[in-house]
């Protein structure tokens, strides 16, 4: 019997547009485009496995784009708007309803300072069992690790865990350990998937 739920944040937990900070920005700054992206890719990356600080990331950005700290201050209120997106309460609350009976988790690929903000917004930590962020752990999905460390968190096998995702590989990263999992599409097709394999008969 399936036992446990591990969900992503972003473009699941989260509906996160495109708000055309970036467009706006390189314009701002007289970029071309795709230029704002190919100078902080390499300053951003290490966020996304806690191997450099929020502090550190921005104080770099803003000396590589120019800006002062007001500007910055900006800049990252924009990339934060972004980021955090909306909540899918109607994801949420199903997830929620479904404790204690199943445990539940977030397996989320993030960024340094993801967890005090959407913690501030949503209270990820009041509603799931663990809540288990890439900068945090130092792995990122589709890694077979970061899927094992949930199930080991929860302390369930991967076959008695359902992974929801956006991303196909992160999907495919989940099954090659021995999970269930959906591909999100949307809330409604994603709890029609998550009732089927939660039900009593379902191995």
């Amino acid at each position: 019997m399936r036992r446990a739920v591990i969900v992503d944040i972003g473009g699941v937990l989260e509906h996160t547009p495109e708000t055309g900070w970036v467009e706006a920005w390189e314009a701002r700054l007289g970029l071309r485009p795709g230029g704002l992206r190919l100078l902080v890719a390499p300053i951003w990356r290490p966020g996304r496995t806690g191997a450099a600080s929020l502090d550190e990331i921005e104080q770099r950005t803003a000396d590589v784009l120019g800006i002062d700290a007001a500007q910055s201050e900006t800049l990252w209120a924009d990339v934060w708007t972004e980021y955090v997106g909306s909540l899918n309460r109607e994801l949420l609350d199903y997830l929620v309803a479904l404790r204690p009976r199943h445990k539940t988790a977030i397996l989320s690929n993030s960024f340094v300072g993801a967890r005090e903000r959407e913690q501030a917004l949503y209270g990820f930590a009041n509603v799931f069992d663990h809540v288990l962020y890439s900068h945090e752990e130092g792995l990122e999905k589709p890694d077979p690790a970061f899927y094992l460390l949930a199930c080991e968190r929860l302390e369930v096998t991967p076959e008695e865990a359902v992974f929801v995702d956006d991303l196909p590989e992160n999907v495919a990263g989940a099954r090659a350990v021995g999970m269930q999992a959906v591909l999100f599409t949307n809330s409604e097709q994603t709890i029609r998937a998550l009732q089927a394999a939660l039900a009593p008969h379902a191995t």
